[in-house]
């Protein structure tokens, strides 16, 4: 019983101290070591790490005065140390920032405060970042922050942000912008007239009392979209924007960010790039902006999962922010960018890309459906329709190629044969140490090499051409099939990737179908009214039809019998394409094709029984064939 006694009293202090800094846990966001280590924690190495979290939160201007037990708990932990002490393990101060009234020096640290529902504010100071998932709308007030490449500055438009849990986070980073020198006090007027039209009094307030000269003022806003609400009504998809998780950080800044629709992140979560990844996209920037005789044509390849198609999104970006227009030709079938997966396509781009594919689904200028995620044993009409697709490329503005993961075998002369078609003039190349091995395509090297259908320069016969002047006379008849073009060199660049990611050779399979499905789900989700109407079931739309006697049909994927091709169309996904061609078929059904034509598309659909129903009002005046 002695024993007993004496072992109360003896844990009678720690627990006592336990309550203390757990009330005072979510304020100072101790250290989330085990329960029985917290008093070992504080007595021989937490001392350093709560003061420094002390003096932290009183750079960030927060009242920790108001409770007490804050105070005792700090003072304990710290009662072998002196005044003088403590003053000498505060921070030091930072160039451009004025020192606060206080006794601690005030740090140049992230602030954020709510500003009404749905809204919250950021003040980044230079160079500093915010990492976090979900949706939201960034607007910059005042200064400039970069968004994946992307420069928003004051006066510009907001900007809709998709951080999703199936790529890497993006992040909000101040960057300096290139005004002229000035006083803080012509600052902060300048920053107090930006900030009347979109804040309240008290925020305004809030934001002066904060401000420093070299510091970036952001609005976060609550984004619903009729395309995002389409994705997370369906079951097991909610979790792609934001995931609901335990947190040992719940203060004022985690509800703020809560009524956003966004959660802060770790760093490590972010995009990183390489050193010869940041080289590339500088250099390709540069001559982008200062090419003299004509647009750069960029393709990139590389093997599967290198990075390729984050690295397209952040040029693309780059370049936005020196050009108005960007060209994109899509030649990656499974993992395609703007449109449905199984398409080539040609796009005009103007608006910068700030999320994964299934969030930015845009009309093509030019599409051809191919109806399969891989060209595996159809090369010739895949080179075919990407011919027919980069004719309408008008060389007004720098192009970018996507080009597919393939690059072994039969892939590798493929790629080859694409590069001699498009004669670009940057090859960037991936490499990465996870991937096979993939001779660098120098231009001797592209010279010497025969492709699938073209043939090296040691085999020429004086039939050489330019493809710009005499594109409509490179066809893969069986006498030009031992004889190539003749194309100009191109300058490689190869990267170094160290793209992590969570695809392994047993789920990549699996892991790409769900991005093809969200990708099939962003079109659809275009189908419907603007937030904030309500949503409806795809059946609940108002469909377009055509007769049957319009409609021409051609199952691209298998051979079907013509007695089963409405059994095989019925309730399928469906692209709805032009023929220029002059087909005639019986006057009460469908015609059937025998071959795939190489025609344009103009949007996507479902069959249903007896009808098509289409999501495009100016498809009802084009002549239809329907691929599935």
């Amino acid at each position: 019983m002695a024993d007993t006694l004496l072992l109360v009293r003896k844990r009678g202090p720690i627990r006592s101290a336990w309550k203390r800094t757990r009330k005072a846990r979510p304020q100072l966001t101790l250290s989330r070591r085990p329960r029985r280590r917290l008093w070992t924690l504080l007595r021989w190495c937490g001392r350093r790490r709560l003061r420094r979290r002390l003096l932290q939160a009183q750079a960030a201007g927060a009242d920790w005065r108001e409770g007490g037990c804050l105070e005792r708990s700090a003072a304990a932990a710290a009662a072998k140390k002196t005044k003088t002490a403590v003053l000498s393990a505060a921070p030091r101060h930072t160039s451009g920032q004025d020192s606060a009234p206080s006794r601690f020096p005030k740090l140049p640290v992230r602030l954020l405060r709510p500003a009404g529902p749905g809204r919250a504010l950021l003040l980044l100071p230079l160079e500093q970042f915010f990492t976090f998932s979900g949706i939201c709308r960034v607007t910059c007030l005042y200064g400039q922050v970069q968004v994946f490449g992307f420069t928003i500055s004051q006066g510009q438009p907001s900007r809709d942000v998709f951080s999703t849990y199936t790529h890497s986070r993006l992040t909000i980073s101040a960057v300096p912008s290139s005004m002229p020198e000035r006083s803080k006090k012509e600052m902060k007027r300048e920053a107090r007239t930006l900030l009347r039209s979109h804040l309240n009094q008290d925020d305004r307030c809030w934001v002066m009392k904060n401000f420093s000269p070299m510091c970036s003022i952001v609005l976060l806003e609550n984004l619903k979209t009729s395309t995002v609400n389409f994705i997370i009504s369906h079951p097991g998809l909610s979790y792609i924007f934001v995931q609901e998780s335990l947190t040992f950080q719940i203060n004022a800044e985690y509800f703020a960010l809560r009524s956003v629709g966004i959660k802060k992140e770790k760093k490590k979560n972010a995009h990183h790039f390489t050193d010869s990844i940041l080289s590339a996209l500088e250099e390709l920037v540069s001559d982008s902006c200062e090419e003299a005789d004509g647009c750069p044509i960029i393709l990139t390849c590389g093997p599967q999962d290198v990075g390729k198609s984050t690295f397209n999104r952040y040029l693309i970006n780059q370049l936005l922010n020196s050009v108005s227009c960007i060209d994109y030709l899509e030649c990656d079938l499974g993992q395609t960018e703007f449109t449905p997966p199984g398409c080539i396509s040609l796009l005009n781009i103007t608006e910068p890309v700030l999320g994964p594919p299934f969030t930015h689904q845009r009309t093509p200028q030019k599409m051809v459906y191919y109806g399969k995620p891989a060209c595996k044993n159809d090369y010739e009409n895949y080179i075919e329709i990407i011919k027919y697709v980069f004719s309408s490329y008008k060389r007004e503005s720098p192009l970018i190629v996507n080009t597919m993961g393939w690059v072994t075998d039969k892939g590798l002369l493929l790629l080859i044969d694409l590069i001699r078609l498009l004669s670009p003039s940057h090859v960037v190349q991936f490499t990465s140490g996870r991937s096979k091995y993939m001779p660098n395509l120098t231009p001797n090297y592209v010279d010497d090499t025969d492709g699938l259908y073209t043939k090296s320069r040691f085999k020429i016969r004086n039939r050489g051409f330019c493809l710009p002047e005499f594109a409509e006379y490179f066809e893969f008849a069986d006498e030009e099939k031992e004889s190539p073009a003749f194309f100009s060199g191109h300058k490689l660049l190869c990267v170094q990737s160290d793209f992590a990611f969570r695809k392994t050779p047993r789920n990549r399979d699996s892991h790409n179908k769900i991005l093809r499905d969200l990708a099939v789900l962003g079109y659809l989700g275009q189908l419907h009214p603007p937030v904030p109407k309500p949503l409806y079931p795809l059946q609940g739309l108002t469909p377009y039809q055509v007769p049957f006697n319009a409609v021409a049909l051609r199952i691209t994927h298998a051979d079907v019998a013509p007695t089963h091709v409405l059994y095989a169309v019925n309730a399928s996904w469906v692209g709805l394409c032009r023929i220029l061609d002059d087909v005639r078929g019986h006057a009460r059904g469908p015609i059937l094709l025998a071959q795939t034509p190489i025609c344009d598309c103009l949007g996507f659909g479902r069959s249903e029984r007896h009808r098509f129903c289409i999501g495009h009002e100016n498809l009802l005046k084009q002549s239809l064939h329907t691929q599935e």
